[in-house]
């Protein structure tokens, strides 16, 4: 009997000893951003490690007094208070925290991933699906937040599709339109949205908002061929309709491309380039698309083809250039350059050959629209040209002022770091893209 009751106070002396580990959390912790983590003292970034090496081990209260140690003003504290709370299921806490982190330090995205899990807990969807999408907007390439907004966004738009389904079968067209905009909000991307638009629209006899949903169904070159050919043939008779013969002929001949038999399209298209006026374009001029890099002639024949509309006024001035009478685009070279959209050199040579890059083109871009506006086109910034921060372009550039404009109307496009590659050289594609933007806007 002593034996056994020895025995058991050995077994329970042992017992008592062993250290438990506490168990990992079981959400997921983003490390510091290096942004962040750069702002940091040594002796607070060792600091600051300790801390989260504690909250991923699941010491959440030995992190919180580190964390407190470090001051309430330093940019990680309240973040990782946050994941601390998070330890103890006290989400209120938590997203408070992480909320007030975010007000301190906007690219904190440590904050914006415990918010994202909180919002997912409590099923508020959409409020995790920005707090993705901020992530994303500062780290495109995060591997956590990447496949959790795609799969939020892909529930979220099949969701509202459905809904407009079942609001256009039970005739509440509004409620349909509601929600096929709103998928366009959670993916701007969505061309099923701007093509159910599109025919919404066009029942309604809004050709306004048709032409614009289809013109953005068209821009991103997907659908199937026939939403393609309604899409066209709507933009082509409607043009046809309030007389914009010009872009009229553009989308008819768009759309004989899709439908070669069809014999109304190819008189349509004939009675138009009889009232127009319009030659033959060279051969030269179907080749573009598929340039890798266009040159002047290139830039200059997109413009007058595109924009003929708004050329065809008399030339207010005649340009001098001795060195285009071999180009194939010299006809449209003197139609663009007569209206300073395009000019020519100290030395009369307009250089057709010479291959542009991007600051040559949003220079010719900016050109381009303060001719439109001239016209009577209503272009309005979409975005504060004070406020355009670019890293690759010093405001003492030349080509800095273009840019800004081109990049106010969201016409040219900076990278995720700011930077628009004025070097860069443009292919045929990304010429005629940017140019019916352009096109889209001058409406």
């Amino acid at each position: 009997m002593k034996k056994a009751i020895l025995t058991g106070l050995i077994f329970f002396g042992s017992w008592a000893c062993v250290t438990f580990a506490p168990a990992p959390p079981s959400f997921y912790i983003e490390s510091i951003p290096q942004s962040v983590a750069s702002r940091l003292t040594l002796d607070q970034r060792i600091a600051a490690d300790e801390a989260w090496t504690d909250l991923k081990q699941g010491r959440a209260e030995q992190a919180r007094k580190t964390l407190l140690k470090l001051g309430q003003e330093n940019p990680v504290t309240r973040a990782g208070l946050g994941y601390a709370a998070l330890s103890v299921s006290d989400l209120a806490t938590a997203e408070t925290y992480f909320k007030d982190s975010l007000e301190r330090y906007p690219d904190l995205t440590t904050a914006n991933v415990g918010l994202a899990q909180i919002y997912e807990t409590q099923g508020k969807k959409e409020q995790a699906f920005a707090q993705y999408r901020e992530i994303l907007k500062r780290d495109p390439e995060n591997r956590w937040a990447g496949p959790r907004f795609q799969a939020l966004q892909g529930e979220l738009t099949q969701g509202l599709f459905k809904d407009a389904a079942n609001a256009r079968t039970a005739g509440k067209t509004e409620e349909a339109k509601a929600a096929l905009l709103k998928v366009l909000f959670y993916d701007p991307a969505s061309t099923e949205a701007n093509y159910l638009l599109g025919t919404i629209y066009l029942e309604e006899n809004n050709t306004g908002k048709a032409l614009l949903h289809f013109n953005a169904f068209l821009e991103k070159n997907a659908g199937t061929p026939e939403q393609v050919k309604k899409a066209r043939r709507a933009l082509a008779e409607n043009y046809y309709k309030n007389q914009e013969l010009g872009r009229s002929l553009d989308a008819y001949e768009k759309l004989a491309e899709l439908e070669p038999q069809d014999k109304a399209v190819a008189g349509r298209i004939e009675e138009l380039k009889n009232k127009l006026g319009v030659f033959e374009l060279p051969s030269q001029y179907g080749v573009i698309p598929s340039l890798e890099a266009i040159a002047r002639e290139d830039l200059a024949a997109l413009i007058a083809v595109k924009f003929k509309d708004f050329l065809n006024v008399p030339e207010p001035q005649t340009q001098i250039l001795v060195d285009i009478a071999t180009s194939w685009a010299q006809k449209l070279i003197i139609k663009v350059a007569s209206q300073n959209i395009m000019s020519a050199y100290d030395n009369h040579t307009f250089q057709p050959k010479r291959i542009i890059n991007r600051a040559d083109l949003a220079e010719s871009l900016a050109r381009l629209m303060d001719f439109l506006k001239r016209r009577g086109a209503r272009l309005v910034p979409l975005l504060d040209p004070r406020k355009i921060q670019i890293v690759d372009v010093s405001p003492d550039s030349f080509y800095f002022r273009p840019i800004v404009a081109v990049v106010s109307y969201q016409v040219m496009d900076l990278t995720p770091q700011r930077m628009f590659e004025p070097e860069r050289t443009v292919p045929g594609r990304e010429a005629i893209r940017i140019l019916d933007v352009v096109l889209g806007l001058s409406k």
